[in-house]
């Protein structure tokens, strides 16, 4: 659970790095609440359709990701190696 942290864009950015890598395990991630915005949204979207990336379930609640934001995740939700439940 990350929830809270304020980790915003630019923390997106180094966790997709670390769902991508090939020794990343994680399986569930609670970001709600850390200013996560439409280009932190699009980060992890890229996460999301990586091939190393395990995530099963991912909370952004109380997140100000915008129009653009929930339409890269919603791409990401259709791409092949997406793992969501």
């Amino acid at each position: 659970y990350l929830n809270s942290n304020n980790i915003g864009d630019d923390g997106a950015k180094y966790l997709t790095e670390a769902l991508c890598h090939s020794n990343c395990q994680l399986q569930t991630l609670y970001l709600g609440n850390n200013n996560i915005g439409e280009d932190g949204a699009n980060f992890l979207a890229e996460a999301l359709c990586h091939s190393n990336c395990t995530l099963h379930t991912l909370n952004f609640s109380a997140s100000a990701i915008g129009d653009d934001g929930a339409k890269y995740l919603a791409e990401a939700l259709c791409h092949s190696n997406c793992k969501l439940q």
